[in-house]
């Protein structure tokens, strides 16, 4: 299926929750809310001006798949991504919402991001060069970037709004939030990647890390915001994976590549991407979620866009 233009903006007739690099969350009834992903991308901390076609689709439907695939585990802030549930006042703008947007139940959030790792690779590679450690923690002497770690750890970091997340230890998570969340969030957080890992492996991928977002409702933990998708992980295809090497990843790094070979200083704005660059990007979060979910994003039956797995 060809693409549409990107959609860089939903700007609806709701109150508005937040507005992110990515997503546009807006008000609900009865403590839900509306997240809308876009197509925009950013990089280096810069949105940049044109977006990358379907990109808030691969990001919501690969939600929504590992959602499906976690709930009876890990309980989510996920109420449907079915049309028909979308509010009454949203009916003109249903054909540009589908597929790229979540009805979510409103939860106190942890602002902390969970980050599990089971591989030796970006942040954490730097680290472990300059002192020997990861998140302030030592490891083993002698590996290699990309090597697999003895056991995935928890490395958890300050949530930004803007600008950088700072990797902390979790002793120091532990003093914010409290020893009996920050342990909770800590195992369900080590569940679930572990859970992804091995299903990604099934499917020839290598999941080297990952991170997510919790909260709380009615003191429950929920898994919030989105779940193990190009854009909050580092997906290798295992036959590339080597250890000693950089393997590519199933997301924007080929954006980032092409940023840093244009001269372009990191700052705003950033430059417009070039069609080719648009394309190959596409075709690769395109390529993430055929690999993981085993169907291609566009897919109908009886006319109808399905936009949801059943839960």
């Amino acid at each position: 299926m060809n693409p549409g233009p990107a959609v860089l903006t939903t700007a609806l007739d709701l109150p508005v929750f937040a507005r992110g690099k990515v997503r546009d969350t807006y008000e609900l009834a009865d403590g839900r809310l509306l997240m809308v992903a876009t197509d925009r991308i950013s990089a280096f901390d810069v949105v940049l001006p044109n977006g990358i076609p379907d990109k808030g689709k691969v990001l919501t439907q690969l939600s929504i798949w590992w959602f499906s695939q976690t709930h009876s585990f890990q309980e989510n802030h996920l109420v449907s991504g079915m049309v028909p549930d979308l509010p009454t006042a949203l009916k003109d703008r249903r054909d540009e919402l589908v597929g790229r947007f979540m009805i979510v139940r409103k939860a106190e959030r942890i602002d902390f991001e969970c980050v599990v790792r089971g591989y030796l690779a970006g942040s954490a590679w730097a680290e472990y060069k300059e002192a020997g450690t990861m998140a302030g923690e030592p490891l083993p002497k002698g590996l290699q970037e990309s090597d697999r770690l003895p056991e995935p750890i928890f490395t958890p970091a300050t949530k930004a709004d803007a600008g950088h997340d700072e990797n902390v230890t979790f002793s120091k998570m532990r003093k914010a939030v409290g020893a009996k969340i920050a342990d909770q969030v800590k195992e369900a957080s080590l569940g679930l990647y572990k859970f992804a890992a091995d299903a990604a492996e099934k499917r020839g991928l290598i999941l080297a890390d990952t991170k997510f977002e919790f909260g709380l409702l009615n003191d429950r933990l929920i898994l919030i915001d989105e779940a193990l998708t190009p854009d909050s992980s580092r997906y290798w295809d295992r036959a590339a994976w080597r250890p000693g090497t950089a393997p590519p990843s199933f997301d924007k790094q080929f954006v980032r590549d092409w940023l840093n070979r244009s001269g372009w200083d990191h700052k705003p704005p950033g430059p417009e991407l070039p069609e080719d660059v648009v394309k190959r990007t596409r075709d690769l979060y395109l390529s993430a979620y055929k690999q993981i979910s085993g169907r291609d994003l566009f897919y109908k039956e009886k006319d109808s866009w399905l936009t949801t797995w059943p839960l």
